[in-house]
């Protein structure tokens, strides 16, 4: 039986709160990160940037989180945050790999760091925990006034 929870537009708005949370994420990191590397700490313009292919790969943390986190919900924190680092690496894996296929290249290939082909960066597996903690917050925020249910 459909509830009013299950209605597509609920689906809609949490596809779009996740999505933006990611993007947004991405979008701070990007400008952060670029002025640290840049080292031109005159330049305060901070221009974050993302990709269009984004919006989708953060849609499916609407359906992901949520699934697995009723199997984790009552794992030790730190359990948690692991499997959270370890399961946006895996996504970030099969996305570059997919959009690799489909479009000749993964927007992202990363060239620096502890990476694997281009299509994730080991050393980030922090920064995605960090993401993953933030995601489980926002997952209880946006339960508890009622934007998802």
């Amino acid at each position: 039986m459909k509830t009013e929870a299950t209605k597509p537009l609920d689906r809609l708005i949490s596809f779009a709160l996740y999505a933006g949370l990611g993007i947004t994420t991405e979008v701070f990191f990007t400008a952060i990160s670029d002025l640290i590397i840049s080292g031109n700490f005159e330049d305060l313009s901070l221009k974050g940037y993302s990709y269009i292919w984004m919006f989708p790969i953060y849609d499916s943390t609407s359906i992901l989180f949520p699934f697995f986190f009723g199997m984790i919900k009552k794992w030790p924190r730190l359990a948690r945050y692991a499997f959270y680092g370890v399961g946006i690496l895996f996504v970030e894996l099969i996305a570059g790999f997919v959009l690799k296929k489909l479009t000749g290249r993964c927007p992202w290939e990363y060239q620096t760091g502890w990476h694997f082909q281009g299509y994730i960066r080991f050393d980030y597996l922090p920064l995605w925990i960090g993401f993953g903690v933030i995601t489980e917050e926002f997952h209880f925020f946006t339960k508890r006034i009622g934007l998802v249910k």
